[in-house]
Protein backbone atom coordinates (compact mmCIF):
# COMPACT_ATOMS: atom_id res chain seq x y z
CA UNK A 1 0.00 0.00 0.00
CA UNK A 2 3.01 1.86 0.94
CA UNK A 3 4.03 1.86 -2.43
CA UNK A 4 1.03 3.76 -3.72
CA UNK A 5 1.02 6.66 -1.96
CA UNK A 6 0.51 9.54 -3.93
CA UNK A 7 3.01 11.79 -4.23
CA UNK A 8 1.66 14.83 -6.39
CA UNK A 9 -1.76 14.98 -7.03
CA UNK A 10 -3.31 17.80 -9.17
CA UNK A 11 -6.53 18.89 -8.68
CA UNK A 12 -8.72 22.24 -8.81
CA UNK A 13 -8.47 24.72 -5.43
CA UNK A 14 -10.73 27.51 -4.44
CA UNK A 15 -12.69 29.43 -7.28
CA UNK A 16 -11.67 26.41 -9.48
CA UNK A 17 -8.23 27.37 -9.53
CA UNK A 18 -5.76 24.36 -10.68
CA UNK A 19 -3.20 23.31 -7.97
CA UNK A 20 -0.59 20.66 -7.11
CA UNK A 21 -1.02 19.10 -3.62
CA UNK A 22 2.36 17.76 -2.55
CA UNK A 23 2.35 14.82 0.25
CA UNK A 24 5.03 13.27 2.29
CA UNK A 25 4.73 9.74 4.19
CA UNK A 26 5.36 11.04 7.41
CA UNK A 27 2.44 12.92 6.67
CA UNK A 28 3.58 16.94 5.53
CA UNK A 29 2.12 18.25 2.86
CA UNK A 30 2.02 21.30 0.73
CA UNK A 31 0.18 23.60 -2.10
CA UNK A 32 0.90 24.98 -5.34
CA UNK A 33 -1.40 26.75 -7.63
CA UNK A 34 -0.67 27.69 -10.76
CA UNK A 35 -1.90 30.93 -10.42
CA UNK A 36 1.20 33.01 -9.38
CA UNK A 37 3.05 29.64 -9.32
CA UNK A 38 2.07 30.31 -5.28
CA UNK A 39 2.42 28.01 -2.46
CA UNK A 40 -0.31 28.46 -0.38
CA UNK A 41 -0.31 26.24 2.27
CA UNK A 42 2.61 24.34 4.03
CA UNK A 43 2.14 21.73 6.72
CA UNK A 44 4.20 19.47 9.43
CA UNK A 45 3.85 15.99 9.96
CA UNK A 46 0.81 17.12 12.28
CA UNK A 47 -0.99 18.51 10.03
CA UNK A 48 -0.33 22.25 11.33
CA UNK A 49 -0.58 25.13 8.66
CA UNK A 50 3.61 26.41 8.84
CA UNK A 51 2.29 29.75 6.34
CA UNK A 52 -0.42 32.44 6.62
CA UNK A 53 -2.89 33.17 3.91
CA UNK A 54 -5.18 36.09 4.99
CA UNK A 55 -8.81 35.11 5.53
CA UNK A 56 -9.87 37.44 2.90
CA UNK A 57 -7.71 36.52 0.24
CA UNK A 58 -9.65 36.35 -2.71
CA UNK A 59 -7.71 33.66 -4.96
CA UNK A 60 -9.63 35.96 -8.12
CA UNK A 61 -7.42 36.99 -10.68
CA UNK A 62 -6.06 39.36 -11.75
CA UNK A 63 -5.50 39.68 -7.80
CA UNK A 64 -2.98 38.54 -6.15
CA UNK A 65 -3.02 36.36 -3.52
CA UNK A 66 -2.68 37.75 -0.24
CA UNK A 67 -0.02 34.52 1.66
CA UNK A 68 1.82 31.58 1.31
CA UNK A 69 4.63 32.48 -0.50
CA UNK A 70 4.51 34.94 -3.72
CA UNK A 71 6.88 34.96 -6.36
CA UNK A 72 8.17 38.67 -6.93
CA UNK A 73 9.76 39.26 -10.14
CA UNK A 74 10.61 40.77 -12.44
CA UNK A 75 10.14 43.84 -9.95
CA UNK A 76 10.22 43.78 -6.36
CA UNK A 77 8.18 46.34 -4.17
CA UNK A 78 6.85 49.71 -6.32
CA UNK A 79 10.79 50.84 -7.08
CA UNK A 80 10.58 50.64 -11.08
CA UNK A 81 7.71 51.04 -13.26
CA UNK A 82 6.05 47.74 -13.48
CA UNK A 83 2.99 47.06 -10.90
CA UNK A 84 3.79 46.12 -7.25
CA UNK A 85 6.11 43.19 -6.72
CA UNK A 86 5.90 42.38 -10.96
CA UNK A 87 3.91 40.40 -12.81
CA UNK A 88 4.75 36.52 -12.27
CA UNK A 89 2.47 36.90 -9.01
CA UNK A 90 -0.55 37.38 -10.68
CA UNK A 91 -0.09 35.25 -14.14
CA UNK A 92 -0.86 31.57 -15.52
CA UNK A 93 1.86 29.28 -14.55
CA UNK A 94 2.18 26.08 -16.40
CA UNK A 95 3.62 22.51 -15.91
CA UNK A 96 6.84 22.27 -16.95
CA UNK A 97 6.96 18.85 -18.43
CA UNK A 98 10.55 18.72 -20.01
CA UNK A 99 12.58 20.45 -16.76
CA UNK A 100 16.39 20.56 -17.14
CA UNK A 101 18.37 18.14 -15.01
CA UNK A 102 18.69 19.24 -11.30
CA UNK A 103 21.08 18.22 -8.82
CA UNK A 104 18.50 17.06 -6.47
CA UNK A 105 18.14 14.31 -3.56
CA UNK A 106 17.29 11.12 -5.18
CA UNK A 107 14.66 10.58 -2.19
CA UNK A 108 12.22 13.40 -2.50
CA UNK A 109 9.04 12.34 -4.23
CA UNK A 110 6.99 15.32 -3.37
CA UNK A 111 7.84 17.75 -5.87
CA UNK A 112 6.57 19.79 -8.82
CA UNK A 113 8.51 22.05 -11.81
CA UNK A 114 6.41 25.26 -13.23
CA UNK A 115 7.48 27.09 -15.92
CA UNK A 116 6.30 31.04 -16.56
CA UNK A 117 7.38 32.25 -20.40
CA UNK A 118 7.24 35.51 -21.25
CA UNK A 119 3.63 36.78 -23.17
CA UNK A 120 2.13 39.01 -25.36
CA UNK A 121 0.30 40.13 -22.64
CA UNK A 122 3.73 41.07 -20.30
CA UNK A 123 5.58 42.55 -23.23
CA UNK A 124 3.49 45.36 -22.86
CA UNK A 125 4.96 46.22 -19.53
CA UNK A 126 8.25 44.36 -19.61
CA UNK A 127 9.55 43.89 -23.20
CA UNK A 128 12.43 41.01 -22.51
CA UNK A 129 11.68 37.50 -23.90
CA UNK A 130 12.31 34.81 -20.82
CA UNK A 131 12.04 31.52 -19.18
CA UNK A 132 11.53 31.32 -15.09
CA UNK A 133 11.24 27.70 -14.03
CA UNK A 134 10.67 26.99 -11.26
CA UNK A 135 10.79 23.80 -8.97
CA UNK A 136 8.85 23.30 -5.21
CA UNK A 137 10.09 20.67 -3.46
CA UNK A 138 8.65 18.68 -0.10
CA UNK A 139 11.10 17.03 1.59
CA UNK A 140 11.08 13.53 3.46
CA UNK A 141 11.50 15.47 6.74
CA UNK A 142 8.47 17.88 5.66
CA UNK A 143 11.64 21.07 4.64
CA UNK A 144 9.65 22.91 1.88
CA UNK A 145 12.50 24.07 -1.06
CA UNK A 146 11.64 26.35 -3.97
CA UNK A 147 14.27 26.47 -6.63
CA UNK A 148 14.13 29.34 -9.19
CA UNK A 149 16.00 29.52 -12.83
CA UNK A 150 15.48 32.66 -14.83
CA UNK A 151 17.16 32.68 -18.22
CA UNK A 152 17.29 35.58 -20.56
CA UNK A 153 15.55 34.08 -24.12
CA UNK A 154 15.86 37.54 -25.82
CA UNK A 155 16.68 36.92 -29.23
CA UNK A 156 18.08 40.95 -29.82
CA UNK A 157 21.23 40.82 -28.03
CA UNK A 158 19.63 42.42 -25.35
CA UNK A 159 20.75 41.98 -21.40
CA UNK A 160 17.97 42.78 -18.65
CA UNK A 161 18.10 43.30 -15.39
CA UNK A 162 15.50 42.59 -12.63
CA UNK A 163 14.71 42.03 -9.21
CA UNK A 164 13.54 39.08 -7.02
CA UNK A 165 12.16 37.97 -3.88
CA UNK A 166 10.01 35.03 -2.17
CA UNK A 167 7.62 37.06 -0.29
CA UNK A 168 7.11 34.29 2.25
CA UNK A 169 4.40 34.64 4.67
CA UNK A 170 5.32 32.77 8.40
CA UNK A 171 2.20 32.03 10.60
CA UNK A 172 3.04 32.70 13.91
CA UNK A 173 1.04 32.79 17.34
CA UNK A 174 1.51 36.56 18.70
CA UNK A 175 3.96 38.98 16.60
CA UNK A 176 5.17 40.66 19.68
CA UNK A 177 6.03 36.95 20.80
CA UNK A 178 8.68 36.68 18.19
CA UNK A 179 12.20 37.16 17.30
CA UNK A 180 14.42 36.92 14.50
CA UNK A 181 17.81 35.81 15.32
CA UNK A 182 20.74 36.06 12.30
CA UNK A 183 20.61 39.92 10.77
CA UNK A 184 22.15 41.35 13.92
CA UNK A 185 24.08 44.24 13.30
CA UNK A 186 23.60 43.94 9.77
CA UNK A 187 22.58 47.23 7.57
CA UNK A 188 19.30 48.09 6.03
CA UNK A 189 17.25 49.90 3.95
CA UNK A 190 14.00 51.26 5.74
CA UNK A 191 11.30 51.51 3.40
CA UNK A 192 9.40 54.06 5.87
CA UNK A 193 12.54 56.47 5.65
CA UNK A 194 12.64 56.00 1.91
CA UNK A 195 14.93 53.63 1.39
CA UNK A 196 17.78 55.25 3.84
CA UNK A 197 20.51 53.00 5.17
CA UNK A 198 20.91 51.95 9.06
CA UNK A 199 22.85 49.34 10.74
CA UNK A 200 20.88 47.08 13.01
CA UNK A 201 21.67 47.18 16.76
CA UNK A 202 23.05 44.42 17.92
CA UNK A 203 19.84 42.47 19.44
CA UNK A 204 17.68 40.12 17.93
CA UNK A 205 15.07 41.63 16.37
CA UNK A 206 11.56 41.86 17.72
CA UNK A 207 8.12 43.58 17.21
CA UNK A 208 6.19 46.58 18.26
CA UNK A 209 5.64 48.16 15.59
CA UNK A 210 4.98 48.53 11.80
CA UNK A 211 8.40 47.15 9.99
CA UNK A 212 9.58 47.32 6.47
CA UNK A 213 13.29 46.67 5.92
CA UNK A 214 15.29 45.32 3.31
CA UNK A 215 18.66 43.81 5.00
CA UNK A 216 21.39 43.87 2.95
CA UNK A 217 24.57 40.88 2.49
CA UNK A 218 22.55 38.61 4.75
CA UNK A 219 23.66 35.35 5.79
CA UNK A 220 22.32 32.43 4.12
CA UNK A 221 20.91 31.45 7.37
CA UNK A 222 18.07 33.04 9.28
CA UNK A 223 15.97 32.25 12.46
CA UNK A 224 12.36 33.07 12.97
CA UNK A 225 11.67 32.53 17.06
CA UNK A 226 7.68 31.88 17.62
CA UNK A 227 7.83 31.76 21.62
CA UNK A 228 4.66 30.74 22.41
CA UNK A 229 4.49 28.15 19.40
CA UNK A 230 7.78 27.29 20.64
CA UNK A 231 8.57 26.85 17.09
CA UNK A 232 11.59 28.15 14.85
CA UNK A 233 11.40 28.50 11.55
CA UNK A 234 14.96 28.15 9.79
CA UNK A 235 15.27 30.11 6.35
CA UNK A 236 18.35 28.70 4.14
CA UNK A 237 18.91 30.78 1.08
CA UNK A 238 21.20 31.09 -1.61
CA UNK A 239 22.27 33.27 -4.36
CA UNK A 240 20.13 35.63 -2.98
CA UNK A 241 21.56 38.12 -0.62
CA UNK A 242 19.00 40.17 1.08
CA UNK A 243 16.25 39.46 3.10
CA UNK A 244 13.01 41.37 3.33
CA UNK A 245 11.62 41.43 6.64
CA UNK A 246 7.85 43.02 6.88
CA UNK A 247 4.61 43.36 8.96
CA UNK A 248 1.96 45.88 8.47
CA UNK A 249 1.12 46.39 12.28
CA UNK A 250 -2.42 48.28 12.88
CA UNK A 251 -3.21 51.45 10.89
CA UNK A 252 -1.50 50.17 7.45
CA UNK A 253 -3.41 46.55 8.06
CA UNK A 254 -6.28 48.05 8.21
CA UNK A 255 -5.87 49.72 5.22
CA UNK A 256 -5.63 46.62 2.72
CA UNK A 257 -8.80 45.49 1.70
CA UNK A 258 -7.72 41.53 1.59
CA UNK A 259 -6.30 41.31 5.18
CA UNK A 260 -8.20 41.43 8.38
CA UNK A 261 -7.82 44.08 10.15
CA UNK A 262 -5.91 42.05 13.40
CA UNK A 263 -4.77 39.16 11.02
CA UNK A 264 -1.18 41.21 11.21
CA UNK A 265 -0.25 39.70 14.76
CA UNK A 266 -0.43 36.26 13.24
CA UNK A 267 2.21 36.69 10.07
CA UNK A 268 5.53 37.86 9.68
CA UNK A 269 6.99 38.02 6.49
CA UNK A 270 10.76 37.45 6.17
CA UNK A 271 11.81 37.20 2.46
CA UNK A 272 14.82 35.66 0.44
CA UNK A 273 15.88 38.75 -2.40
CA UNK A 274 18.08 40.00 -4.48
CA UNK A 275 16.73 43.59 -4.03
CA UNK A 276 19.56 45.71 -3.50
CA UNK A 277 22.01 45.11 -6.44
CA UNK A 278 19.57 44.13 -9.47
CA UNK A 279 20.83 40.99 -11.26
CA UNK A 280 21.64 41.46 -14.99
CA UNK A 281 21.72 39.01 -17.78
CA UNK A 282 23.00 38.62 -20.78
CA UNK A 283 20.98 36.42 -23.93
CA UNK A 284 21.55 32.99 -22.96
CA UNK A 285 22.38 33.50 -19.61
CA UNK A 286 20.71 32.12 -16.38
CA UNK A 287 20.50 32.78 -12.66
CA UNK A 288 19.33 30.53 -9.75
CA UNK A 289 17.71 31.43 -6.55
CA UNK A 290 17.08 28.76 -3.82
CA UNK A 291 15.32 28.59 -0.26
CA UNK A 292 14.87 26.03 2.13
CA UNK A 293 12.32 26.54 4.72
CA UNK A 294 12.26 24.09 8.11
CA UNK A 295 10.20 24.16 10.86
CA UNK A 296 11.99 22.92 14.06
CA UNK A 297 10.79 22.60 17.77
CA UNK A 298 12.46 25.52 20.13
CA UNK A 299 14.08 25.07 23.22
CA UNK A 300 14.33 27.82 25.89
CA UNK A 301 16.73 27.67 28.89
CA UNK A 302 16.33 30.75 31.52
CA UNK A 303 14.71 33.24 28.83
CA UNK A 304 17.72 32.29 26.47
CA UNK A 305 17.03 30.91 23.15
CA UNK A 306 18.87 28.25 21.61
CA UNK A 307 18.19 28.59 17.93
CA UNK A 308 21.85 30.45 17.98
CA UNK A 309 23.00 26.50 17.68
CA UNK A 310 20.32 26.19 14.87
CA UNK A 311 22.09 29.10 13.20
CA UNK A 312 25.48 27.72 13.76
CA UNK A 313 25.17 24.23 12.94
CA UNK A 314 25.33 22.84 8.73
Amino acid sequence: MADERVFVEHCKGINGLEKVVLREVRGSSAEVYLYGGQVTSWKNDHGEELLFVSSKATFKPPKAIRGGIPLCFPQFGSHGPLEQHGFARNTFWSIDRDPPPFPTNSSNKAFIDLILKHSEEDAKMWSHRFEFRLRVTLGPGGDLMLTSRIRNTNTDGKSFTFTFAYHNYFSVSDISEVRIEGLETLDYLDNLQERQRFTEQGDAITFESEVDKIYVSTPTKIAILDHEKKRTFVLRKDGLPDAVVWNPWDKKAKAIPDLGDDEYKHMLCVEAAAVEKAITLKPGEEWKGRQELSAVPSSYCSGQLDPQKVLQSG
